[in-house]
């Protein structure tokens, strides 16, 4: 049996270089980006594999067509930046508390109505606003959304 005393300085060697080669090989394993396929040549079953969760959720909520083809469409209007920031706002919404996405839609609600100036205004008041204050001016400016403290449930990411 080997201690740590008997170990060999070409046996730590070689570990360490093979972690680092294990490494260094680690994003060519997860498909940079950059070498994977256009469209055009993905394979049938590729595209139906990134298409499944779509045609899942297009099958299974009729009501929402409309509203997935408007932003299928918005979507592609979007500038890379805008893009950049719509899934930011996705990712920080996903990690809010139910009380806060009441808050948000109730303050996004608002601002849809108001001018450019209106807008910076009350985002100034807003973050002057104590937890107290804020909670008061939701309660005067409740959100009109039903579900605005319950996103509807996306499929899961895999």
């Amino acid at each position: 049996m080997r201690t740590p005393s008997t170990r060999t300085p070409t046996r730590a060697l070689l570990r360490t270089t093979l972690l680092t080669l294990l490494f260094a090989a680690a994003p060519a394993f997860a498909g940079d980006p950059a070498t994977l396929p256009a469209w055009e040549q993905l394979t049938q079953a590729q595209r139906d594999q990134l298409i499944a969760p779509v045609r899942e959720r297009w099958n299974a909520e009729p009501a929402q067509r409309t509203r997935m083809l408007e932003r299928a469409r918005r979507w592609q209007q979007m500038s890379p930046d805008q893009r950049h920031r719509a899934h930011r706002g996705m990712r920080r919404w996903e990690h809010m508390s139910p009380e806060n996405r009441v808050y948000f839609r109730a303050l996004f609600e608002k601002m849809r109505e108001l001018e450019p100036a209106q807008r910076d205004e009350l985002r100034q008041r807003w973050r002057a606003m104590t937890p107290e204050q804020r909670k008061a001016w939701v309660e005067a400016n409740p959100p009109r959304s039903p579900d605005s403290g319950h996103p509807r449930r996306r499929h899961p990411r895999n």
